[in-house]
């Protein structure tokens, strides 16, 4: 039984109707569900921190998967390449960084210098050009003046320093400073429940994943393949397959 979000009730129809043009059968196995949801013997949700209250509230008494926000976020550390900052504006402009696995958030080394950074993200430019994009644009630039916000911006991406959020509005990003990639490695740990994948590279990415050690999420990962998951790299690090095989 599929009850589709108000806001995306495109893509999971889409891609049931072209599987069931090649198994036609396969329509029978699933059906919508634009009301309250009955009969069912298992939930998987997808919500922000809010809706996962309700989420939880309602469906709790039964085998559930129910999803939070999260976020993703990339630990620079000044060694990085011109193709490495080109490849992170995949991360952080692919679907307009809608997704969990967008890059929301930069940690930088303090003192950071953002020249090579911006000079990555210039391949995203043409951007600008869409309507819906700019208006968000000047909307948080116009937010974001108004409220005296300290500003970087290269006049179609925004970005500020902002320490107690791993979210950014579209058009934008934060960014925190760090002094010992040791001390971003246990942030990390802490926060793991708000984050889905962290973009990292050599030495910081191996010191950040031994000191997650089992922990299934947050995914460490290379520029650019945040928007490339592979089957089994599964939201939250939850193994949904496992989870409905297990079911009774």
């Amino acid at each position: 039984m599929i009850k589709n979000s108000g806001n995306d009730d495109v893509l999971t129809p889409l891609l049931l109707q072209l599987a069931t043009d090649h198994l036609p059968e396969l329509s029978l196995s699933y059906s919508y569900n634009d009301g309250r949801l009955t009969g069912y013997d298992a939930v998987i949700a997808t919500g922000s921190d809010n809706t996962a209250r309700y989420f939880e509230y309602y469906f709790g008494s039964k085998p559930n998967i129910i999803r939070k926000n999260r976020n993703s976020i990339a630990v620079l550390t000044g060694s990085e390449t011109i193709n490495h900052m080109e490849a992170l504006s995949e991360d952080v402009f692919n679907y307009f960084g809608l997704g969990c696995r967008s890059v929301s958030h930069l940690m930088v080394p303090r003192g950071y210098n953002f020249d090579l950074f911006f000079n990555g993200m210039f391949k995203q430019q043409h951007l600008i050009k869409n309507e819906k994009y700019v208006n968000n644009y000047d909307y948080n630039k116009a937010v974001y003046l108004m409220s005296e916000f300290d500003l970087l911006d290269n006049e179609f991406l925004l970005i500020k320093e902002e320490n107690d959020s791993y979210s950014s509005p579209i058009a934008s990003l934060g960014y925190s400073y760090y002094d010992d990639i040791n001390d971003v490695a246990n942030q990390i740990k802490t926060d793991a429940d708000k984050l889905q994948c962290i973009v990292a590279q050599g030495e910081a990415a191996q010191t950040i994943k031994a000191n997650l050690g089992d922990l299934t999420a947050p995914a460490v990962v290379d520029f650019g393949t945040t928007q490339c998951p592979m089957l089994n790299d599964y939201a939250d690090g939850v193994d949904t397959v496992d989870f409905l095989l297990t079911l009774s």
